[in-house]
């Protein structure tokens, strides 16, 4: 019989969620098979609870581990509605990588995405903190912004078309902080880490749509504008900042 978390274990009725890693070379995107992920619950590293290997497509099977009733996701709750699970990722010739937190719902699968770096001399591992879902954690208001920006600056304020951009970069702070580190993200990948950061997985298929419709067009709307003129190329706050 599987061990239930602590924080799951609020309520008899426990439910399961699936997990997936996909693991590949951060030189090229090349899937490393025979990567080795073991599985614990955050905050209990003793216990390991599963130890899988990525197949030729760096890949794992689904797993099913458990996780909160799945109303917690549905209503309003106090109750946190997902589990939380660490993973070790190992392979031959790379660094260790360590992801704390990874966020596990009830009924849906959640897909962890691995690059691992070639082992260099004076690293031993990379270690990723998961910060607590929007929805749940307790995060500051997000900082007000002026409803009308200067226009009296050189170049273009306006693009002169609505474009898709292929980059936005992505200023890990406030946009006056100029020692914050700025991050090229895909597009796609930018606006499917909003979705996951700001929605839960298990909500309607209506609800998600209408969610990520939303974060698409206020995205585009500070590319097209070029509300954030401190960079060359599409700069997009952090949205958590």
């Amino acid at each position: 019989m599987r061990d239930i978390p602590v924080k799951a274990m609020q309520t008899e009725a426990v439910d399961m969620g699936r997990l997936q890693v996909n693991v590949t070379s951060a030189l090229g995107a090349t899937p490393i098979s025979g990567a080795k992920i073991a599985i614990y619950y955050t905050g209990e590293p003793e216990r390991e609870l599963e130890e899988v290997t990525t197949n030729e497509s760096g890949q794992t099977e689904e797993l099913e581990l458990a996780a909160p009733p799945l109303e917690y996701s549905i209503e309003p709750s106090e109750q946190q509605p997902y589990s939380e699970y660490t993973m070790e990722v190992t392979a031959p010739g790379y660094e260790p990588v360590e992801v704390v937190g990874a966020e596990i719902l009830p009924n849906v699968t959640a897909l962890q995405n691995i690059k691992m770096v070639p082992l260099q001399d004076g690293r031993e591992y990379e270690r990723f903190v998961i910060p607590a879902h929007t929805l749940f954690g307790d995060y500051p208001p997000k900082i007000a912004e002026a409803e009308i920006k200067p226009v009296n600056e050189t170049g273009e304020i306006v693009l002169s078309r609505v474009v898709v951009p292929e980059y936005v970069i992505v200023h890990d702070g406030v946009p006056t902080d100029s020692s914050a580190t700025n991050y090229w993200v895909r597009y796609k990948d930018y606006i499917k880490n909003v979705a996951s950061s700001e929605i839960y997985a298990t909500w309607s298929e209506a609800a998600i749509r209408a969610n990520i419709l939303a974060i698409m067009s206020f995205t585009l709307n500070r590319v097209y504008t070029e509300w954030y003129r401190y960079y060359h190329g599409f700069f997009v706050q952090n949205p958590l900042n």
